[in-house]
């Protein structure tokens, strides 16, 4: 798979102006039946596949496997907020409670020990789903099992507003939610003073064994319109031209959020998945002010050893020259609160 330069253009609105359209929220939007346009690079095929199985290297290794012991997991209590201050606590893998002006919303909640075709999960979750607040809003990035999670979503109010990338409404709406607000590429959407932007990414949506591309993927830019405060969730993506631009449209986010784990094999991942040093690649593309890894740690899904990603994060961070205190390397259950 061949990385594109040219931005993706077609009738589903990736061409949208530089000022995001704010939908109403609970809008129910017809879409194209496939966002196939949207894709970066093609998909793997079946020589891919083929060499994938031949390989058999699609789980870390023993020796990959023997400092499972040491990977970072230290809960503790979520910290106190008030309007002028945001705050972030990482509950594993794409999970996080993030609390600005004044909501408490969840991206990407999976709480379930297991999601279908994965071992168990290898940490706990950073927080018991009884200690959260209130949850007002979730975002979710695309419709795979690692960030779509049926069963956490059931626990929820049914009144609980989703925020869900194209084509994914009729899923949630199937489950009884009565507020779920579709996005497309550069939309936005407003709750309590808070905006949801929906940005792109370079990844792809498949669920069953008939819906690929059938709805879209994305990354998420939350911004507090009092406080100021932005963060950016990339939710899951490979390396691209996104986000330059991305930091193009919503310049100096005070955080991004970004994967990077599930990295190897690089000739299979490398179009979906950041590795670490496409990480701060990005995070330097989007010009924040200070980065969050995600996206490890947490579900065995490819094959690098499971304490690399962080070991590679922070030699990268450190070649790059760039601040230690901008790295905010949480374990998991971990909570940073800043102001702007």
């Amino acid at each position: 798979m061949t990385e594109q330069t040219q931005r993706p253009t077609g009738k589903t609105g990736a061409t949208a102006p530089d000022t995001a359209a704010v939908r109403p929220l609970g809008e129910v939007r017809s879409w194209p039946r496939t966002f196939a346009d949207r894709l970066t690079t093609p998909l793997p095929g079946i020589r891919g596949m083929t060499r994938l199985a031949r390989e058999r290297a699609v789980r870390p290794n023993a020796e990959g496997l023997r400092s499972i012991h040491r990977l970072p997991f230290a809960p503790v209590p979520l910290p106190l907020t008030d309007s002028g201050t945001c705050a972030v606590t990482w509950a594993g893998h794409a999970s996080w409670i993030v609390r600005i002006g004044g909501l408490t919303v969840l991206t990407d909640p999976v709480w379930s020990r297991r999601i279908l075709g994965t071992p168990a999960r290898i940490t706990p979750v950073g927080i018991r789903w009884e200690e959260l607040p209130r949850v007002d809003a979730v975002v979710i990035s695309h419709n795979h099992y690692d960030h779509l999670d049926a069963p956490t979503l059931r626990r929820l109010p049914r009144r609980t507003p989703l925020f869900v990338p194209a084509g994914l409404g009729r899923w949630c709406r199937r489950r009884h939610f009565t507020c779920v607000t579709e996005l497309d590429w550069w939309e936005s959407a407003e709750l309590g003073g808070v905006r949801f932007d929906f940005v792109p990414s370079h990844h792809w949506s498949k669920r069953t064994l008939t819906d690929t591309c059938r709805s879209l993927w994305g990354g998420w830019v939350l911004g507090d319109r009092d406080g100021g405060q932005r963060i950016y969730f990339a939710g899951d993506t490979g390396y691209g031209h996104w986000f330059k631009e991305i930091g193009r449209r919503h310049p100096g986010p005070d955080l991004a959020m970004l994967p990077i784990g599930a990295y190897e094999p690089r000739w299979w991942l490398r179009d979906v998945h950041t590795d670490p040093e496409d990480a701060v690649r990005a995070y330097e593309d989007l010009g924040a002010r200070a980065m969050a890894p995600m996206h490890w740690a947490t579900f065995l899904l490819s094959a690098e050893p499971v304490l690399e990603p962080l070991t590679r994060l922070r030699t990268e961070w450190k070649r790059a020259g760039h601040a230690r205190e901008r790295l905010w390397d949480l374990p998991i259950g971990g909570s940073r609160v800043f102001a702007h």
